[in-house]
């Protein structure tokens, strides 16, 4: 698997009880791998991997390697409260067929940073296959340091970094601080959508990206403009999606991107509760900026 270029994050689809709609997960992965997608994430933030058991973690795993039959890189989010249940469940995504495992450092009590590194090194130790450092301070509330990122990608293992795209104006410089911090040959990528093509500019190799979940042909497109250097063109292709980045900004990117898949008529899938669906309003609003984008 190559860290790099477009990594396509679909929601796991589910009824009440958490129960995974395989059939329905399948219809968004084909749209994916018929898009050429460099890697699917699943089970990341936006597949609800913190709502579902471990058993129907599996499940969406064997299904997605199923359905992608080695078509496309499989990155499988594998976080956990505990580092024995991290473990685990990494050791499943192996079992099952996935790729690489991608980590965050789920906690209620925050941790310390040798806390943090020691989580990552011990799951890299027991499952065997690359790991990803999902740095996602919005849901897990720890921030990984340039230094700590650095001392990480120096554990055998551990290969990449999924980083929240920081302001334009702080892109190059976070960039240079983290090629300074980190070992040759370790992939920095991020994510956060509405935010990511300066990122992708000043170097970043890959886009984690919700929005390519779903509507991978338009990412891709940025992608492919970052990748060749046209910084204007990708520019404009950032800022074409812009209505959707207002509703993902306003509404959060998890509850739009259940509504739009609704709409397409993909899945009835509501997110896990206690998140609830878009308001009517909103899902209207949603329906009228996917027709303005020609994205329905």
């Amino acid at each position: 698997m190559q860290f790099q270029g477009l990594s396509a994050f679909p929601i796991t689809p589910a009824d009440a009880q958490g129960h995974v709609d395989t059939a329905a997960l399948g219809r968004l992965l084909r749209r994916l791998a018929e898009a050429g997608v460099d890697s699917v994430g699943l089970l990341g933030s936006t597949g609800t991997y913190a709502y579902l058991s471990r058993a129907e973690r599996r499940r969406a795993v064997e299904a997605a390697v199923k359905e992608l039959h080695g078509s496309v890189p499989l990155l499988v989010g594998i976080g956990a409260l505990r580092t024995d249940d991290a473990v685990r469940h990494g050791q499943d995504a192996k079992a099952a067929g996935a790729d690489a495992v991608l980590l965050a450092p789920v906690s209620y009590t925050p941790l310390t940073d040798d806390e943090g590194f020691e989580h990552f090194a011990t799951v890299a130790r027991s499952v065997d296959l690359p790991v990803v450092i999902y740095n996602n301070p919005g849901t897990t509330h720890f921030s990984f340091s340039p230094a700590l990122i650095g001392r990480l990608s120096r554990v055998p293992g551990i290969v990449a970094v999924k980083n929240p795209s920081p302001d334009a104006a702080q892109a190059p410089a976070e960039m240079a601080a983290l090629r300074t911090a980190t070992a040759e040959g370790f992939s920095i990528g991020h994510s956060g959508d509405w935010k990511v093509t300066e990122a992708l500019l000043a170097g970043s190799e890959a886009w984690y990206s919700v929005v390519g979940g779903l509507f991978p042909e338009p990412a891709m497109k940025i992608v492919r403009a970052a990748r060749a250097g046209d910084a204007a063109e990708a520019r404009r292709l950032d800022a074409a999606l812009q209505p959707l980045w207002d509703l993902f900004i306003a509404h959060s990117s998890l509850r739009v991107v259940y509504a739009a898949a609704n709409l397409l008529g993909l899945t009835d899938a509501a997110p896990p509760r206690p998140i609830l669906p878009l308001a009517e309003p909103v899902r209207q609003q949603g329906k009228e900026v996917l027709d303005k984008l020609g994205l329905r």
